[in-house]
C-alpha cells in the first residue's frame, strides 16, 4: 500500500507540472545553427536564463537526500517528493521577484541621461557626447553603453546604433531615451541637451513611483513568508505527536497531504505572479517589431 501511495503522487506531481508547462507561453526560439552537437545544445538550455541555477540544483539534491533518508527511516515516501521541492521551490517562492528592469538600472539610466545632456550643452556633436559619457556611465548600463560606443566607432549609422541599444536596454523607460536621441540625431537641433534633461527628471519621477510599487508588493510576500515558516514550525512540532500524524500515515492519508501540499504551493506561486506585474510595452527596436502591437 505505501508503495501504491508513492506511485500516485509521484503520478500527480507529474500531472502538475506537465499541466503548469502546458498552460506557460512558449517563448520564441531561435533557430539551432547546423553542425551544433547535441551536448552543446543540452549545455546552452541549461545555461540559459530562467532556468535552474547551480545554488537550486544544489538545494534540490540536499532535499532528495534528505527525503530519502526520511523515507527510509520513517516510512513516510511522500517526503522523497515533498522535501526536494520544499527546499528548492520555497526560496525561489518567497524571495521578491526581479524585474526585467531593476530601479538601479533605471536610476543609472537617469545619471546617464543627465550626464549626457551635460556634455552636449557645451556643443559637442551627439556621436561625440555619447563616447564620452563612457567613463562616467553607472555600472549597472555600462556594458549597454560600451557596446554603443563600440558600434559608433565602428562607423554604424548612429540611428542603427541607437536602435540596437534601445533593445540592449530591453525597456520602455530606454525606448523612451533611445527616441529621444533618434529624434536628435535625425534633426541635429540645438535643443536636445534640455530635452534630456527633462527626459532625466521624468525617469528620476518614474524611479521613485516604482519604489512605491515595490514597496506595496512587499507587504503581502512578508505576510506569505511569515505564514510559510509559521506553518513549517508547526508541522515540524506536529510531527512528534503520534496520535496528529497517524491518519497521514495510510496511502491515501499521504495522498491527502499530498494534495494539500500541492494547493499550499499552487497558491504561493499564484501570489507571486501577481506580485510581480507586467512590464511596459517597448515601442521602438527589433524586439518590438517582433512582439507586434500590444
Amino acid at each position: 500500500m505505501p508503495y501504491m501511495a508513492a506511485l500516485a503522487a509521484m503520478t500527480l506531481i507529474g500531472g502538475l507540472i506537465l499541466l503548469a508547462a502546458g498552460l506557460r507561453r512558449a517563448p520564441a526560439t531561435t533557430a539551432v545553427p547546423q553542425g551544433s552537437t547535441p551536448a552543446a545544445r543540452l549545455r546552452k538550455l541549461l545555461t540559459r536564463p530562467g532556468r535552474i541555477s547551480s545554488r537550486g540544483r544544489l538545494l534540490l539534491l540536499a532535499g532528495l537526500v534528505a527525503g530519502l533518508a526520511v523515507g527510509l527511516l520513517t516510512g513516510w515516501l511522500i517526503a522523497v517528493i515533498v522535501l526536494p521541492v520544499a527546499f528548492a521551490g520555497l526560496p525561489a517562492l518567497l524571495i521578491p521577484p526581479r524585474d526585467t528592469t531593476s530601479i538601479e538600472r533605471l536610476e543609472a539610466m537617469e545619471e546617464w541621461t543627465r550626464n549626457l545632456s551635460g556634455v552636449l550643452t557645451v556643443g559637442v556633436g551627439l556621436e561625440q557626447a555619447i563616447i564620452a559619457t563612457l567613463k562616467s556611465t553607472p555600472e549597472p548600463i555600462r556594458a549597454e553603453v560600451g557596446t554603443l560606443v563600440a558600434r559608433l566607432r565602428a562607423r554604424w549609422l548612429v540611428t542603427a546604433a541607437l536602435r540596437a541599444f534601445a533593445d540592449d536596454l530591453d525597456d520602455a523607460t530606454g525606448d523612451l531615451i533611445a527616441s529621444s536621441l533618434l529624434l536628435g540625431a535625425e534633426r541635429r537641433g540645438d535643443g536636445l541637451g534640455s530635452v534630456l534633461q527633462g527626459l532625466a527628471q521624468t525617469v528620476a519621477e518614474d524611479v521613485r513611483i516604482r519604489r512605491a510599487i515595490e514597496a506595496d508588493r512587499a507587504k503581502p510576500r512578508t505576510t506569505a513568508r511569515w505564514i510559510t515558516l509559521i506553518t513549517i514550525g508547526v508541522l515540524a512540532v506536529m510531527s512528534f505527536n503520534g496520535s496528529y500524524n497517524a491518519p497521514y500515515g495510510s496511502g491515501v492519508g499521504q495522498a491527502i497531504l499530498l494534495l494539500l501540499l500541492s494547493a499550499y504551493l499552487g497558491a504561493l506561486m499564484w501570489m507571486r505572479k501577481l506580485a510581480r506585474g507586467t512590464p511596459l510595452p517597448r515601442f521602438i527596436g527589433q524586439r518590438a517589431a517582433e512582439r507586434g502591437p500590444a
